[in-house]
């Protein structure tokens, strides 16, 4: 997995995504995620499951697509499968704390 953290006024913000995915473009008609365009938003440090677990603690959004990312949100028990999303096959999760 490839695992950025985005520092913002608003806070931290992180991006999690496969690394097979990263370069792709997701669409089933209804939804779009562009992951080349946007390679650089999710693109960072490669990392493991503990790693995004531990970056997965006050966050104020989190964006994860894959099927590795999301497994490791819902293993951080920041989401749960009514969250998840899916463009085709390909699951994602978005996640904001307010």
């Amino acid at each position: 997995m490839y695992l950025r953290i985005h520092q913002t006024q608003a806070g931290k913000v992180v991006a999690v995504c496969d690394e097979d995915l990263v370069g792709k473009v997701l669409d089933d008609g209804n939804a779009y995620m562009d992951l080349d365009r946007y390679r650089a938003f999710y693109v960072g440090e490669r990392a493991d499951a503990d790693a995004v677990k531990r970056a997965l603690h006050g966050f104020v959004s989190a964006n994860l697509v894959g099927k590795e990312s999301v497994g490791s949100a819902m293993d951080a028990g920041v989401a749960g499968k009514r969250d998840i999303m899916y463009i085709n096959k390909t699951p994602y999760i978005q996640i904001y704390n307010i």
